[in-house]
């Protein structure tokens, strides 16, 4: 991950996010739609990659800000 890429997870009964290289989560949400929407608006204020993951913590999807910068030559 880049530096302050911003990861959504499920920890402790709470959807949190929390960008890299912080020690504790930017925010908590009781729901993941909640927490993937702010996850999202964070990654995008920053220019970076939202890795978004499943409860279990397999890692559900990815999406870079701006769309620039996405390496892959896909869309979606």
């Amino acid at each position: 991950m880049v530096k302050g890429d911003v990861d959504t997870y499920h920890e402790d009964g709470q959807w949190k996010n929390k960008a890299e290289g912080n020690d504790r989560a930017s925010s908590t949400h009781d729901g993941k739609a909640d927490a993937q929407a702010q996850g999202r608006q964070m990654a995008s204020d920053r220019g970076v990659e939202h890795v978004v993951k499943k409860q279990d913590g397999t890692i559900g999807e990815k999406n870079t800000y701006p769309r620039s910068r996405d390496p892959r030559d896909i869309e979606g």
